[in-house]
Parts: C-alpha cells; structure tokens; sequence
C-alpha cells in the first residue's frame, strides 16, 4: 500500500478538482454549442 504526504494528497485533490471543473466546463460548452446550432426549438420536439 503507498502512503501519500499530505502535499501528495493536496495536490492530488487540487488535480481531481481541477479535471473536475475542466468537464463540467466542456459540458457546457458543449450545451451552448448544440443549443446554438439548432436553436432553441430543439427543445420543443415531440417526446
């Protein structure tokens, strides 16, 4: 089992964190984007 510092672990939880914050910023973008390309009325379509 490896033992971490506890600078390894603050920089393995800003990482995580960072990737974190780095998808959720994809995802949006990648919402705006679909959202731009069709329109609003993508919203609308028959379930």
């Amino acid at each position: 089992m490896v033992t971490l510092t506890e600078a390894q672990r603050k920089a393995r939880r800003s990482r995580s964190l960072a990737i974190g914050i780095a998808l959720g910023v994809l995802v949006i973008v990648f919402y705006v984007a679909t959202i731009a390309k069709f329109g609003p009325a993508i919203l609308n379509r028959a379930m």
